[in-house]
């Protein structure tokens, strides 16, 4: 199956304007068909020997939302206290997540035993069945913003209130929680490159051909 030009400029577009979304969910609810669109986009992601080893837990409660958020809080504090003083003040300012303003979470599984205990390309590298859950993330991530729905990756969480809260067997790892709804805009930039945080590096900077070679310093 061939692609066209003008389909392949939209995966670049949505591809480009994928954001991580914190501020600016909506209450809105995501339409039955929409929300299996985006997760079948998921479950289509590549996957080490096909295991396809990723779960998604949706949370629509609000009681569990608090929960989470709690969790949060937590672990944003204790983030505070790592950054050196000139950054601190500025990420204490960030707006990190949006786990009760968005209307729907979704934890982000991977069954690292699922199909036994020897997966075709885990033999070398075990840990591809966590990047193929990732793939699956990412598939996800752009299929929502093709449906001009917004995602923000909560990464301030310590996974033990995911497991209490969620029912999630220990023996599963979690991979991420995302935050998903519409929003009210997406940012033209990254927020944090908006703020000044880290400015985007250049292409050129990270592409190596034959062997390794040292980045450029900074001026």
């Amino acid at each position: 199956m061939q692609i066209t030009q003008e389909e392949r400029d939209s995966v670049y577009k949505t591809i480009f304007a994928r954001r991580d979304v914190r501020r600016e969910f909506l209450p809105d609810a995501i339409p039955d068909d929409v929300l299996k669109r985006v997760l079948t986009a998921a479950h289509h992601a590549p996957s080490v020997g096909y295991m396809q080893p990723w779960d998604f837990v949706l949370v629509r409660s609000d009681q569990t939302k608090a929960r989470i958020k709690s969790s949060y809080l937590q672990a944003h504090q204790q983030a505070t206290e790592m950054f050196a003083s000139d950054k601190k003040e500025t990420y204490q300012k960030l707006k990190l997540e949006g786990i009760m303003e968005a209307p729907l979470g979704i934890c982000v599984t991977c069954d690292r035993s699922r199909n036994g205990p020897v997966v075709i390309g885990t033999t070398a590298k075990p840990d591809m069945d966590l990047y193929s859950t990732v793939c699956a993330i990412q598939n996800l991530w752009l299929a929502a913003r093709a449906e001009n729905l917004g995602v923000g990756w909560v990464s301030i969480l310590h996974d033990d209130v995911l497991y209490d809260t969620l029912n999630i067997p220990q023996d599963i790892s979690i991979v991420a929680y995302l935050c998903v709804g519409y929003v009210s805009q997406f940012n033209d930039k990254p927020e944090l490159e908006k703020l000044g945080w880290l400015p985007r590096r250049p292409i050129d900077d990270v592409i190596h051909v034959d062997t390794w070679q040292p980045t450029p310093k900074e001026p």
